[in-house]
């Protein structure tokens, strides 16, 4: 019995050494391959300083009168070129609204904006008070689809213009008017604006400007109406410009 239970326990012996050189004479299935785990694209941010350059057109706008009432004034408002930048920063909040603060310079090309004064007598006058620079600095309050956002502005607006001129059109003398040459307001306006890479984005813009009105007094030794005050009243600047922004984002990057 003893011989019988040694042998089968020798038996079993080989046999298992049988199959393990077997399954070592077996091929290895390779490790798999490491693949790192797919990143998310972030989402998009509109927070973040930018800075960027605008160009377009304006239209000075505005009437005048004169206390004396001698005067008939037939305004000549012509459209001008405008280009400039701005400077600014936006924070977006609660998911799509995009709050901020934005500063604009932008220059008048041309002085073609004049007004024709027919005197009492018939004489013609050419007067002109042009605008060559104008500044704002405003809130801006937009809701964003993820790379476009519409928004609204308003806030303080400040123009520096030439001094008031009067040339006598039969004779060619003429005077000047000097004055306050900046000339304060506001302005409101609207845009929309596109992010179309991770930093740089564009948009077209339209501002009015409202201004403050302004008085002339007619200077001694000008030949006619010595003393009458002369007003501008309703002066308003409106602009529609297109910009390009460079946005330096800390709240997320697109792509």
């Amino acid at each position: 019995m003893k011989k019988l239970f040694r042998t089968a326990a020798v038996g079993a012996f080989v046999a298992g050494m049988s199959v393990a050189a077997q399954a070592a004479d077996l091929p290895v299935a390779p490790a798999p391959a490491y693949k790192a785990p797919a990143m998310m694209a972030p989402i998009f941010s509109w927070t973040g300083f930018y800075l960027g350059g605008n160009l377009g057109i304006g239209w000075q706008n505005g009437t005048l009168s004169d206390s004396f009432g001698l005067f008939n004034f037939n305004a000549n408002n012509n459209a001008t070129f405008v280009g400039g930048g701005q400077v600014g920063a936006n924070y977006q909040f609660a998911g799509n609204w995009v709050v901020g603060i934005e500063g604009d310079f932008d220059w008048f090309a041309n002085n073609n904006n004049s007004v024709t004064v027919t005197g009492p007598l018939g004489t013609t006058f050419q007067g002109s008070n042009n605008g060559r620079w104008l500044t704002t600095l405003t809130g801006r309050l937009g809701y964003a689809f993820d790379h476009v956002l519409l928004y609204g502005k308003g806030g303080g607006a400040w123009v520096g213009s030439n001094n008031f001129t009067v040339t006598n059109v039969a004779t060619g003398a003429s005077a000047s008017f000097s004055n306050n040459n900046t000339n304060t307001g506001w302005t409101a306006g609207a845009g929309v604006e596109w992010a179309f890479t991770q930093n740089w984005t564009a948009r077209v813009e339209y501002d009015y400007v409202g201004l403050d009105n302004q008085t002339f007094v007619v200077p001694a030794g000008f030949g006619v109406a010595t003393g009458d005050v002369v007003t501008t009243h309703n002066r308003n600047i409106q602009m529609v410009t297109v910009g390009v922004n460079y946005l330096f984002n800390w709240g997320g990057g697109a792509y």
